[in-house]
C-alpha cells in the first residue's frame, strides 16, 4: 500500500519533471526512507539536489507523513 501511495505522489511530481525533460523513478523503500533516481535532464541538472529536497521530499512528506526522508541513488 505504501508503495502505491508513493507512486501516486511521484506521478504528480513527474508531470513537472517531464516538462523540463526529466523523470523520476522509485528505486526502493527502506523503513521510512524513500530512494529515488532522477532521470533525463534532472539526473545531470545542478539544481537536482534542491528539486529533490524542496519539491520531491516536501510533497511526499506532506502526502505521506510517515516518510522521514527521500534520498537520490
Amino acid at each position: 500500500m505504501l508503495k502505491e501511495d508513493i507512486e501516486k505522489v511521484l506521478d504528480t511530481i513527474r508531470i513537472g519533471l517531464k516538462r523540463d525533460g526529466g523523470d523520476i523513478e522509485l528505486v526502493d523503500i527502506k523503513d521510512t526512507v524513500v530512494y529515488v533516481r532522477l532521470k533525463g535532464a534532472c539526473g545531470s541538472c545542478p539544481m537536482s539536489t534542491l528539486t529533490l529536497k524542496h519539491w520531491v521530499e516536501a510533497n511526499l512528506k506532506k502526502a505521506i507523513p510517515e516518510i522521514s526522508a527521500v534520498q537520490a541513488v
